[in-house]
């Protein structure tokens, strides 16, 4: 008897991949004072510095003496720090952030059922005005500066400017008080609604056509003269030992200017994930295949009904219809791209 090839029982692609459509630059980090804040006078980079520092051992111990360090030692790091100088109290953070349009447009796939399937359902999307729920989600997060992360709890006034960029000028700018939005409410009203409306129809247009928006975001946060900020930092791989000099915290720069990696600031902006099982407890998370959230250690969608593969495995081989939030989900996943093939061994 001979064996049913997958194209003929199975109508996922072997091969299928999706751009991601929100692009952000890497975000550099600069500083000056709360009452000088001016897009149009970009402030001074915010350089890393380098400290050695004597502090205690406070890991948990193993119980093997040839491992454990003595508790009574010196535990001696050498780590790099970032933080304001004693005459500016407020941290610049500057990106871009690039949108396309032709969402789910695969840039590869090859079954041509599949692409007519899938161009069919996000017109009936499109047209049902599911792009402006997700372009209003993505305002909010960009207004209210979610991508400061650790720097917005922080921060004793944060405010954003955004401007949509045009022939390489800003055509326009909108300004927001960014702690005054709520990260958790996406219905909270927004103070500045004209402003918002502009943004979200910005992206709005970007990603439910086929043309590209590029915006430039700077938010000023005041934090204190000569206080820490937390750019990203890196993952070093492989065993460092700190006895002999080796950092023990290594942060990102540019060009020794700290910064956030662009995979910090597009996780913050893709945050609108409030459709997933526990939002009503946690809150919204980042749109991820599995509602992966590594600080937690928890797949907030894990193996069940609700993550990616099973929702659009359904929907595109057994026509089960997904509920009006895990369509918003969906659509979600293929802004963020990837690669989502489904081999012949499955």
């Amino acid at each position: 008897m001979a064996t049913k090839t997958k194209k003929e029982t199975d109508p996922v692609p072997n091969v299928l991949a999706f751009e991601r459509k929100l692009d952000p630059s890497d975000a550099i980090f600069s500083f000056g004072n709360w009452d000088d804040r001016n897009i149009a006078n970009p402030w001074p980079s915010l350089e890393l510095r380098e400290k050695i520092i004597r502090g205690t051992i406070s890991n948990r111990l193993k119980g093997n003496d040839e491992v454990d360090a003595d508790p009574k030692s010196a535990n001696i790091q050498t780590v790099d720090l970032a933080a304001l100088p004693h005459d500016s109290d407020t941290l610049g953070v500057t990106f871009t952030l690039r949108i396309l349009g032709d969402v789910g447009i695969p840039s590869a796939c090859n079954e041509p059922t599949y692409k007519t399937w899938l161009a069919s359902r996000v017109s009936e999307y499109r047209d049902a005005g599911g792009f402006g729920v997700l372009a209003a989600r993505y305002a909010r997060n960009l207004a209210a500066a979610r991508f400061l992360w650790r720097n917005r709890l922080c921060s004793q006034a944060a405010e954003t400017h955004i401007s949509l960029i045009q022939d390489g000028k800003p055509a326009e700018t909108w300004v927001f008080d960014s702690l005054a939005i709520s990260l958790r409410d996406f219905g909270a009203p927004i103070a500045e609604s004209d402003a918002f409306e502009k943004l979200t129809k910005a992206i709005f247009t970007a990603l439910s056509g086929n043309s590209v928006t590029l915006l430039k975001i700077t938010t000023y946060a005041r934090i204190g003269a000569g206080q820490e900020v937390f750019p990203s930092q890196e993952f070093v791989q492989g065993k460092k030992d700190s006895k002999n000099g080796a950092k023990s915290k290594t942060l990102y720069a540019v060009e020794g200017a700290a910064a956030f990696h662009s995979q910090k600031i597009g996780n913050a902006i893709r945050t609108i994930d409030d459709w997933h099982p526990q939002a009503e407890e946690i809150g919204p998370i980042a749109v991820e295949v599995y509602g992966s959230v590594t600080s937690s250690g928890t797949a907030y969608r894990g193996k069940g009904e609700d993550n990616f593969y099973t929702l659009h495995d359904d929907w595109c081989g057994k026509d089960r219809q997904p509920d009006d939030a895990q369509r918003h989900y969906l659509m979600a996943i293929l802004v963020r791209g990837g690669v989502f093939g489904k081999s012949s061994k499955d």
